[in-house]
């Protein structure tokens, strides 16, 4: 697991948050804990429908009882109690991808989601760096995210383009009648 020091406590004492914490730490294995931690954080989005949020811990699960056969890769970021105080880690956001099956070096970023609290504090753009790295280091050449055209994932949409993403296909009336379905393209440096 990777850990580095990080401001975020003191963003943390701006919000109110109720514990303190002063390490940020992210690891790629999943544990049973995360299924309610990635409810959580998807939830307080206020983005996703309840079935959007069951569809993101159940690739959780998937990965708990299939392992690395389930094609989910997961990076959690983490608060780390602060020394001398007890308790779990609190997710702060992840990020789920995994290689599209009958590609070659083709990846899908299935989520990438950050707690509501801790949105503008620049973790998903480091989430992504982070995803970004792995699948450089697993040879992988492009990644594909898709999101939603209404008003609602319009900070989405910003967020793909400004993390480097380039709109590679529109599909009209692809979720329902109104909302179109955005593809979005980045290429991958290898490592």
């Amino acid at each position: 697991m990777a850990v580095e020091s990080s401001n975020l406590a003191s963003a943390a004492g701006r919000k109110r948050e109720p514990v303190c914490w002063d390490l940020l730490a992210y690891r790629n294995e999943a544990y049973e804990r995360d299924l309610e931690s990635v409810r959580t954080v998807v939830e307080s989005t206020g983005f996703f429908s309840p079935v959007e949020t069951s569809v993101a811990v159940e690739l959780v699960g998937e990965r708990l009882s299939k392992g690395a056969h389930s094609g989910y890769e997961f990076i959690f970021a983490e608060l780390m109690p602060a020394d001398g105080l007890e308790g779990p880690p609190k997710m702060l956001g992840y990020s789920c991808y995994g290689e599209i099956p009958c590609t070659a070096g083709s990846y899908s970023l299935y989520w990438i989601v950050v707690h509501q609290q801790w949105r503008g504090l620049g973790l998903g753009p480091k989430l992504m760096e982070r995803t970004e790295k792995l699948i450089a280091q697993a040879h992988g050449r492009a990644l594909y995210a898709e999101t939603s055209g209404r008003a609602q994932y319009a900070p989405t949409r910003r967020f793909y383009l400004k993390t480097g993403f380039t709109l590679e296909a529109v599909f009209k009336d692809f979720y329902s009648l109104g909302d179109d379905k955005l593809v979005f393209k980045k290429l991958i440096r290898s490592s």
